[in-house]
């Protein structure tokens, strides 16, 4: 017969079922209510069964639960995937961001995805796809930005002459009414009314 389990005994088996009524996690509840039930006496393969676990499961959390408290319920964080580009390298690749390209060593005005992948590959000899460098670059504090660029050979001045004043209609008025006469071919023509302009 298994031993029987040794759990901590500051909440009541009643509290933990009403904690497992408020949860909203329903894996932390099954949890709460296999504690519960095994506080009350119930064989640890019972208690287990109905909280849809199996024995060990049911022992690891329990262990968890005496080392850490309700907390220990819940499921932890996970670390997700190692960075591919150590922070020295990230440090070098947001300077080279902040000082921009030069045209003629990179051969483009402007940053893009693919050019900071390439640059990646060809200094650090790390393969990004372009997603990851736009979440590597969002890491670092860039943000994009979808400006027209400016072309290293532009000349403001020409461009200043280049552009029309527009007419300015406010200082003339039409008149409220027209009042015609016959027209060339003999027909009368009414009297039209024109909106003043503003």
């Amino acid at each position: 017969m298994a031993a029987a389990l040794s759990i901590r005994g500051d909440m009541p088996a009643e509290e933990l079922r009403r904690l497992a009524r408020l949860e909203r996690d329903g894996r932390v509840a099954c949890r709460l209510m296999a504690l519960a039930n095994a506080l009350d006496g119930m064989s640890r393969d019972r208690a287990a069964k109905q909280a849809g676990m199996d024995r060990q499961t049911l022992r690891d959390w329990v262990h968890r639960y005496n080392e850490e408290g309700l907390a220990g319920l819940h499921d932890r964080r996970r670390p997700g995937p190692k960075p591919r580009l150590t922070p020295e390298q990230e440090a070098e690749l947001a300077a080279e961001v902040e000082r921009g390209p030069d045209p003629e060593r990179d051969g483009v005005v402007r940053w893009r995805r693919i050019d900071l992948k390439a640059l990646i590959e060809t200094r650090f000899d790390v393969r990004l796809h372009e997603r990851s460098v736009g979440k590597v670059l969002r890491r670092l504090g860039f943000a994009r930005l979808s400006v027209r660029p400016k072309h290293p050979s532009s000349d403001p001045a020409a461009q200043e002459a280049f552009k029309k004043p527009s007419p300015s209609w406010r200082g003339r008025r039409c008149p409220s009414t027209l009042v015609v006469g016959r027209s060339r071919s003999g027909s009368r023509m009414r009297r039209a009314s024109v909106s003043r302009a503003l």
